[in-house]
């Protein structure tokens, strides 16, 4: 009676084309598309804090003394979109365009981890300012990216030293600034890297005891410090002594700043340099080989 029927069924076998259409893309995907699209559309990609954007810090602020928040909703997916639909207008034009599936997922990968880094920076600067007896320390603590990872350093100011001169004893402030960094970087996936450095003023105790060694030493006091502050022992990468060979103000060996401790979250995902990558017989420029793979923005659960 009518042809109302027609419409319904209309319906129906435009569903059935979308359904075999999504049967045939997801078949024609790789594994790691698949993974990507997984986690786009897992629930858990969902914020369920009450504060803040949920993921690695869950919108709680890390200073001495501040509330804390419910961080059981943390999630850590492994990508929050699959390589083939990485925005277009990440840089580099027909550079970009041109980069294999795999090279996006990886360029991907590395601006999480730039956008990790840089909010794992804020939240220790914020830190700071809201913790009323950090705020005469903040000369003392250094952070920039390099091309290493996230540098954190602790540094002497003239008369404030963060450790006493010839000593691997840590002093009050030095720990002070380290439980604010270890709140952080204990929630950073990141394997860490921490060298100590004097400067050129000779030490040589009676027992030979020299630069060398109290610079490896304040480097270990510093991990025994911070695995004391809950940091995972199994992120601890490298251990290293500079002596004065890496000085921090270069045309002043002697200069207070040059004793420091440096603390590196060390990149995963090296950026690749989509402008100036060299054109191949194929037109994709050459490829860099991260070292390993990890979720990589875990502030926003992303």
């Amino acid at each position: 009676h009518g042809g109302a029927w027609k419409i319904a069924y209309a319906d129906f076998m435009t569903a059935m084309m979308a359904f075999f259409l999504l049967m045939w893309l997801t078949s024609s995907a790789s594994d790691e598309q698949l993974a990507g699209i997984s986690e786009y559309f897992a629930p858990s990609s969902t914020s369920m804090s009450r504060s803040g954007a949920g993921g690695m810090l869950g919108g709680i602020t890390v200073g001495e003394g501040s509330k804390t928040s419910d961080r059981s909703s943390a999630v850590s997916p492994n990508i929050s979109l699959p390589p083939s639909m990485a925005p277009m207008g990440t840089g580099g034009g027909d550079a970009y365009d041109k980069m294999t599936e795999e090279e996006k997922a990886k360029q991907l990968l590395a601006e999480k981890e730039e956008e990790t880094f840089e909010k794992a920076k804020q939240a220790i600067e914020v830190a700071l300012e809201e913790n009323p007896d950090l705020k005469g320390l903040t000369k003392n603590l250094i952070i920039d990216n390099t091309a290493e990872g996230l540098r954190i350093q602790l540094v002497d100011q003239e008369n404030l030293p963060m450790f006493p001169s010839g000593s691997n004893i840590m002093s009050s402030s030095a720990r002070k600034l380290l439980e604010a960094v270890a709140k952080v970087i204990i929630k950073m996936p990141n394997r860490i890297s921490i060298s100590g450095h004097t400067d050129a003023v000779p030490y040589v105790d009676p027992n030979g005891y020299g630069n060398w060694e109290l610079s490896a030493d304040r480097a270990l006091a510093t991990m025994r410090e911070l695995i004391a502050l809950k940091v995972d022992p199994e992120k601890l990468y490298k251990i290293v002594g500079f002596e004065d060979n890496d000085p921090f103000v270069k045309d002043n060996p002697h200069h207070p700043n040059n004793r420091r401790i440096s603390i590196v979250l060390l990149r995963e995902h090296p950026l690749i340099d989509i402008k100036s990558k060299p054109a191949t017989a194929d037109g994709v420029g050459g490829r860099r080989r991260p070292k390993r793979s990890h979720p990589v923005n875990p502030f926003t659960g992303q």
